[in-house]
């Protein structure tokens, strides 16, 4: 007896539909673009638990004819497609004819249709690929269908399928790819009951960018149209201000069709180049239309992918497109003020008003009475909470926060009035490295007896000695940290710390590398626990649907370190909380690039996802190569340096080099 076996109908059916239907957004996907086919200007789209349970896609285009129910559920019928000469040329979205079969096949589906020219509709009821009803029942014209629980009859594909958030965020992906590939059709989505987005179908770009993406993101963009060997280019791309940290936000579409082209991206990235800043990326909205000749859309299961004949006159036509559209917009970018309200301290506010009733106080020709520092420290929170300004539509949300914060002030400060000083019982430690409270004191080289070599005084008393004796702060110190000898040199170029070493080496410090390596050193120690500050007003951060579910799904780990991230919906989160030495400005693009690596990096390792955000952070607020920094900076960084033998950044970096005395010897005829 022969091994070979013929598959009966159904188990071949089963197989075959794991090739379309993957999960329920790839259902969504066939059928509004079965609907657009059908010429529909108006489709409505409604899912509930992430389209696991129940789907249902509505439209008025033209129908089905209740003859042709029965056969356009059998595989590979199609009215799109008569001949092998078709395959050269397809206009339509859909063209294999296998997406009902294969529906039908894993699920309980109900169809719902009537075309004009026919009185009544028919109701047609397949399931698991089993004809159960068929029946005429009165309808509007076009189509309606239902599918109820994918993959019910298939628990080994069932078990793959992610959370109802994961797979809602994914059938929300391809409607937003569908409204932007399609303004000419009005698209109205719902989930769990919930309108999520609804396009007016005007045909215009802008509105549906605006319907999908929202206000602040159609407000940066800057019109595309451009003709180049028979291949036009339209649409719309950022402003280069408005660039981001990944690729996420690129759409591009071969004659309305979504797909993923390497080489559009590729010519929009070589377009941008002298207009972005490096490890930016433009956003955009482009549709490339040439003849369906020149194209082969059949080479991927999905169609996500195409084939071109020739790739140089698509990248060509994007390339000038995107660079005729930068030059006629480009400007000198104008200065705006932003309503927005960075982070504010409440301690370093009390601090400086506290400082400077101290520095009255010791000043003995002062008229200035007494005050009580309790009642001021209250009247001063008093003060600071009448100020702000917060409108009646948020001021529940808004006035709940800074309560919050503000009864961190009055639990966490202090005042000690037997030492005139202020004390704040802050847990986080101090990142900035501005301050001086330096575990070891800088020794100044006039603090030395020639003899014993040995310091007389400590930094401190020397610093206020030498203003009474005008002699300039500007000594060369040398730094206390072992038996070795070091001497601070100076700094080059704003960026590498010159230090001599047992007078027989040279030192070159990378500052921010250096810097970088300390924080990432303390944010994995101390896991981010401490460093999180709240922002009086909350940034609302716009992401690509995919993106927008990493977040969500790893909430835990944008509050490891030290970011309060809630669901905005839409595709938008809402950042209530962030870590304090990060700057209000980079509080989004951080955002933004923490959930690219997750979105990237799916496999569910803490420790990998921590670290290259540990990265991120301490990459961000370290001091940047270029900045002006003090010596008391310097010095404690090169300390922290030797101290505990940093070698290399986070990024792997080499952080000092060390040049000898010889050497430099050797270079000047020396030796």
């Amino acid at each position: 007896m022969g091994k070979i076996n013929v598959l009966d109908k159904h188990v071949a059916e089963l197989i075959a539909a794991g090739e379309v239907v993957e999960r329920p957004a790839s259902v969504i996907k066939e059928l509004v673009e079965n609907s657009i086919d059908a010429g529909a200007t108006s489709i409505t789209i409604e899912i509930k638990n992430g389209g696991v349970t129940f789907m249902r896609v509505a439209d008025n285009g033209s129908g089905i004819l209740k003859d042709d129910i029965r056969v356009a559920f059998i595989r590979h019928a199609t009215s799109k497609v008569f001949d092998e000469n078709d395959l050269n040329n397809i206009s339509t979205l859909g063209f294999r004819g296998e997406a009902l079969a294969s529906i039908s096949s894993v699920s309980h589906l109900e169809l719902i249709t009537k075309v004009p020219s026919e009185d009544t509709g028919t109701r047609y009821v397949v399931s698991g690929g089993e004809e159960m009803s068929f029946d005429e029942v009165g309808c509007p014209n076009g189509t309606t269908f239902i599918i109820r629980d994918l993959f019910y009859n298939v628990p080994a594909r069932a078990k793959f399928l992610k959370t109802d958030l994961s797979e809602g965020n994914a059938v929300s992906n391809v409607v937003d790819k569908i409204a932007l590939s399609h303004p000419e059709v009005s698209i109205t989505y719902i989930k769990d009951s919930k309108q999520m987005l609804k396009t007016s179908g005007d045909g215009k770009l802008m509105s549906a960018i605006y319907s999908v993406y929202g206000r602040e993101f159609a407000s940066g963009l800057i019109p595309v149209e451009y003709t180049l060997n028979g291949v036009c280019v339209s649409g719309y791309i950022s402003k280069p201000e408005f660039a981001r940290p990944n690729r996420n936000m690129q759409n591009f579409f071969i004659n309305n069709r979504f797909v993923i082209c390497k080489t559009a991206m590729a010519a929009l990235s070589e377009a941008s180049k002298g207009s972005v800043m490096v490890g930016k990326f433009l956003s955009c909205v482009l549709n490339i239309e040439l003849s369906f000749e020149a194209v082969d859309v059949n080479v991927h299961p999905t169609k996500l992918e195409v084939r071109f004949v020739n790739e140089r006159p698509i990248f060509d036509a994007v390339y000038h497109a995107v660079k005729t559209a930068l030059l006629n917009k480009d400007s000198r970018i104008q200065a705006s003020f932003s309503n927005k309200k960075s982070a504010v301290n409440p301690f370093e506010l009390a601090k400086k008003v506290f400082r400077e009733i101290d520095i009255d106080d010791k000043n003995k020709n002062s008229q200035i009475p007494q005050i009580n520092k309790e009642n001021f420290e209250k009247q001063t929170v008093q003060r600071v909470r009448e100020a702000q300004s917060i409108s009646d539509t948020q001021k529940d949300s808004k006035q709940k926060n800074a309560d919050e914060l503000f009864a961190m002030l009055d639990s966490d400060t202090k005042y000690n009035t037997n030492q005139k000083t202020t004390q704040y019982n802050d847990k986080s430690v101090d990142l900035n490295l501005s301050l001086s409270d330096y575990s070891q004191p800088v020794i100044y080289k006039s603090d030395f007896d020639k003899k014993s070599d040995l310091p007389v005084v400590k930094a401190e008393e020397n610093i206020a000695e030498n203003k009474q004796n005008n002699i300039e702060e500007s000594q060369e110190p040398l730094i206390d940290i072992d038996e070795n000898y070091y001497q601070f040199v100076g700094e080059a170029f704003k960026t590498y710390i010159i230090i001599e070493k047992n007078k027989d080496e040279l030192l070159i410090l990378d500052k921010h590398a250096a810097h970088e390596r300390i924080l990432f050193e303390k944010l994995k120690k101390e896991k981010g626990n401490g460093y999180s500050q709240m922002l009086l007003e909350p940034i609302t951060v716009l992401l690509d649907k995919i993106d927008y579910n990493s977040v969500i799904n790893n909430l835990d780990v944008f509050n490891d370190t030290g970011f309060e991230v809630e669901d905005f919906g839409g595709g938008s989160v809402i950042v209530r909380s962030a870590p304090q030495f990060l700057s209000f400005e980079d509080i989004e693009p951080t955002v933004i690039e923490m959930a690219s690596y997750l979105t990237e990096n799916r496999k569910d390792i803490r420790s990998e996802k921590m670290e290259w955000i540990y990265h991120n952070i301490a990459c961000r607020a370290a001091i940047k190569a270029g900045n002006k920094s003090t010596q008391k900076e310097l010095v404690d960084i090169a300390k922290r340096v030797e101290n505990e033998d940093i070698r290399y950044c986070p990024h792997g970096r080499p952080v000092c080099i060390v040049m000898k005395k010889r050497e430099l010897e050797k270079q000047f005829g020396r030796v």
